[in-house]
């Protein structure tokens, strides 16, 4: 138990270092943005005077890391700037959208992780039989299809060819429309699982044939232990770590898919949030966006590395 609690211990002293130079990254970044704040609040039409008055008056004019100072302190109050061209707070926009993102990503992580198990453990139990082929096709198929494509492939054929799913409209409360808000979301979360459906099954199959190779395999079924119990107690637990190690990596895949689908499908996520920063000339509003994004990022890694300790207790004793 010590030894676990030390291993939570460590990754949780590396989070506010990561933090720290994530906002700095994109503080520094967003520091090169031709767009003018004080411009874009006060209009083309400002004098000088006023524009100046401005700066001076939300520090505008300082030194980099004086400003860099202001916006952690901002940060630490829950402050990210003002998103002007609806006169509201950055973190209300942030607080609104991210929920949709961040579901939009796990479900297409659930969709993946339980196809790519259940067909990475088939190919592995059929290994160099037909139906281990059929699926390393359908892996390499969905490893090389972009999300963007497929997303457009699904929109012409269950939207507009079947008319059974939509890809446009508003989304339903997932509360009181549980059905609803599931169909609206079911093709964007299909084009974001695809393609990581691909990666892991490979690596799934990967494992499972190293385990099943291994001698403490050929020995329990040597001692009439039936296979399927040998395989889901011992050889597929075993065989878990190199997948999720694979799954903590792209989660920021899919976290950064969803941006780019949510565009695609009109999901009032992070996605459209950060296109109405670019369009709109917000820095505050995408500088707010992007840091979400990468926190959110770097906090699931961590979460991802915590569960190997459950996965292989081997790991604890590190």
């Amino acid at each position: 138990m010590s030894n676990t609690l030390r291993l939570i211990g460590r990754r949780l002293l590396q989070l506010p270092f990561m933090i720290l130079g994530i906002t700095f990254l994109v503080f520094f970044v967003m520091s090169f943005s031709p767009v003018d704040p004080a411009r874009t609040a006060l209009g083309e039409t400002a004098s000088p005077e006023a524009l100046q008055a401005y700066r001076e008056q939300y520090g505008l004019d300082q030194p980099l890391l004086v400003r860099y100072f202001t916006f952690l302190v901002g940060l630490l109050q829950g402050n990210l700037g003002t998103y002007s061209a609806r006169s509201l707070p950055v973190i209300d926009e942030v607080v609104r959208a991210f929920p949709v993102t961040l579901a939009l990503t796990f479900l297409g992580l659930l969709i993946a992780v339980i196809v790519a198990f259940v067909i990475g453990v088939l190919a592995a139990v059929y290994r160099d039989r037909w139906p281990d082929q059929l699926i390393r096709i359908i892996g390499v198929a969905s490893l090389s299809t972009p999300s963007f494509w497929l997303a457009i492939l699904l929109i012409q054929l269950f939207t507009l060819g079947l008319n059974v799913l939509p890809a446009s409209g508003p989304l339903p409360d997932p509360w009181a429309d549980p059905a609803g808000w599931l169909a609206r979301m079911a093709l964007p979360a299909i084009a974001l699982a695809v393609p990581v459906i691909g990666q892991l099954s490979r690596v799934v199959r990967t494992s499972m044939v190293e385990e099943l190779d291994r001698d403490y395999v050929r020995t329990a079924l040597g001692a009439g232990i039936p296979r399927t119990v040998v395989v889901g107690r011992n050889v597929l637990r075993n065989a878990l770590i190199t997948p999720v190690t694979v799954l903590g990596l792209r989660i920021g895949y899919l976290i950064g898919g969803a941006v780019v689908i949510e565009i695609i499908f009109a999901i009032p996520g992070m996605g459209t949030l950060i296109l109405n920063g670019v369009t709109n000339n917000e820095p505050n509003l995408v500088q707010g966006v992007t840091l979400a994004v990468s926190l959110a990022f770097v906090v699931i890694n961590i979460i991802v590395d915590l569960l190997y300790v459950l996965i292989n207790p081997r790991i604890r004793a590190v």
